[in-house]
């Protein structure tokens, strides 16, 4: 099974544990990338996640999410194709062009599931009627990785 985890979903781990939703969403990335470690599934890494995570001020951050996106077994390049549909979906959905590019990225990669934290995304991304991959949480992604 592949799964695309964006930049918000990967530096969860990270994030203060000031509400109960954010401290059990770093326990199921961390869960999520344990069965990464192991081998029962593959993250998909991008040239859009690198050139986020390259672009993280904070040092820590960036180290953690460039280790994450080391267990990655493959890694896509930006293409036309991907260009084109992050720009259809910037266009007719209102997605923000990075989320857009990340979407386009996922589908490219024929992903199962594409997993966030970003609530706006999440919510834009449940409205799109013709996304090729399913946008979950962390928690929604470890609940389908235990079926």
């Amino acid at each position: 099974m592949k799964i695309y985890l964006d930049v918000c979903a990967i530096q969860r781990p990270l994030d203060t544990p000031s509400h109960l939703r954010i401290a059990i969403e770093a326990e199921a990335i961390l869960g999520i990338l344990a069965l990464c470690e192991r081998g029962q599934i593959e993250i998909v890494s991008s040239d859009a996640l690198v050139y986020e995570v390259r672009r993280n001020p904070h040092p820590v951050r960036r180290e953690y999410a460039l280790a994450v996106l080391a267990l990655a077994k493959e890694h896509l390049v930006i293409s036309k194709d991907v260009e084109d549909r992050a720009n259809s979906l910037v266009e007719r959905e209102g997605f923000k062009p990075l989320d857009a590019l990340h979407l386009a990225f996922a589908e490219k990669g024929k992903v199962e599931y594409f997993c966030s934290s970003d609530d706006k995304l999440l919510k834009r991304a449940r409205r799109t009627k013709d996304l090729a991959v399913k946008v979950v949480t962390p928690v929604e992604l470890a609940e389908e990785l235990e079926r």
